[in-house]
């Protein structure tokens, strides 16, 4: 049998000072039996820093065929085609192919490896950007996680301050060079 995945709900109120961008999100996120807590922390992060309305969660890991996240148009054209990890330059090539920009929200282990093989494929594409997160921030956001989390979120010059109601954290979005 099947493991299934873990639910966690996240109730968001998302300040995003360099975009402008405000609002309450009720989420549903589903930690895949096969990815971590940090993994799922750097989704909900992904999603403050492009918050908007018709941004949504995908299959995610249980399908190749879609991103982490993306942001659709009500016509159905891809907008934002949203990342989370390491992908091969091939999936962000394609990726570029079927959306009007591509955000990669990069972490973990290696990736300084990974970065040094793919930069110059990456780099090649020019509708892709992307972003990282240093190890010790994140990991003091993953101590937040909880299957039930109350988040307030500002951002501002591309950190974000993320508060419970008894501890905060910064995590500075950094764009990889």
């Amino acid at each position: 049998m099947a493991v299934k995945a873990t639910i966690y709900k996240a109730n968001l109120s998302v300040s995003d000072m360099d975009r402008n961008v405000f609002g309450d999100f009720n989420l549903t996120i589903a930690l895949h039996p096969s990815e971590t807590l940090e993994r799922m922390m750097v989704r909900i992060l992904a999603f403050c820093y492009r918050a908007a309305e018709n941004l949504t969660f995908t299959k995610g890991l249980s399908s190749m065929e879609e991103p982490d996240l993306w942001l659709k148009h009500d016509n159905g054209t891809i907008l934002e085609w949203i990342e989370v990890g390491q992908p091969a330059p091939d999936r962000l090539k394609k990726a570029s192919g079927q959306a009007q920009s591509v955000q990669l929200f990069s972490y973990g282990r290696g990736m300084d490896v990974w970065w040094k093989t793919n930069s110059t494929a990456i780099r090649s594409l020019p509708k892709v950007s992307i972003h990282y997160f240093a190890a010790d921030e994140l990991h003091a956001l993953t101590a937040l996680a909880d299957k039930t989390m109350n988040l307030s979120v500002t951002i501002t010059e591309s950190i974000a301050y993320v508060s419970t109601a008894t501890d905060s954290v910064a995590i500075t979005l950094r764009e990889m060079e």
